[in-house]
């Protein structure tokens, strides 16, 4: 396997209300014991100007974009983070996804070396596979902390496959609780 390297990363913005993009940051974090590289957040307040929100947006995104491009992950389609958002679609290498979720962004991390198109779809899938209804004796369907492994290809090892894709076998399923 190849050893990567952070320009062959694609960069990360989250923009939402706040305070919901530092939490999806904080949890990335969490996930892999620190914040991979070239993920940053932008939390939109209720009394944001929106045009200052934007410029941050751009200088922000320049900070995290190499050669293999930026995805931006929004909340809500139609509000003020989604259109702002919305706005860096026109840049090159630039794709925006509404309706981030947990499962959505760690998607995204896992996959940030394809090419922007192909990672675009693959977070999408990642957030819709997330969303399970759950009632008493639901089984797991995905290991507690997919791509768990990633940890160590944030730090530049190879890249193993994302858990997120593969079935849950019970016997080796990561066990949902605290880690530290």
């Amino acid at each position: 396997m190849a050893i990567l390297t952070q320009a062959d990363m694609a960069g990360i913005l989250i923009i939402a209300h706040a305070p919901l993009a530092s939490a999806l940051r904080d949890c990335v974090a969490h996930f892999y014991g620190s914040l991979p590289p070239r993920i940053d957040v932008l939390d939109v307040t209720p009394d944001c100007d929106p045009v200052a929100a934007l410029a941050n947006a751009h200088a922000q995104l320049q900070q995290v974009t190499d050669h293999n491009g930026a995805l931006v992950l929004t909340d809500m389609f139609g509000a003020t983070p989604a259109n702002i958002a919305a706005q860096l679609a026109a840049l090159p290498h630039v794709r925006v996804v509404a309706g981030v979720n947990l499962p959505m962004l760690v998607r995204a991390v896992c996959y940030r070396t394809l090419p922007i198109d192909t990672l675009a779809d693959k977070a999408l899938q990642g957030g819709v596979k997330g969303i399970h209804g759950v009632v008493p004796g639901t089984p797991a369907t995905a290991a507690c902390l997919p791509c768990a492994e990633m940890a160590s290809a944030a730090h530049g090892s190879a890249l193993p496959p994302c858990s997120a894709d593969l079935p849950a076998d019970p016997a080796t399923s990561v066990p949902c609780g605290p880690t530290g």
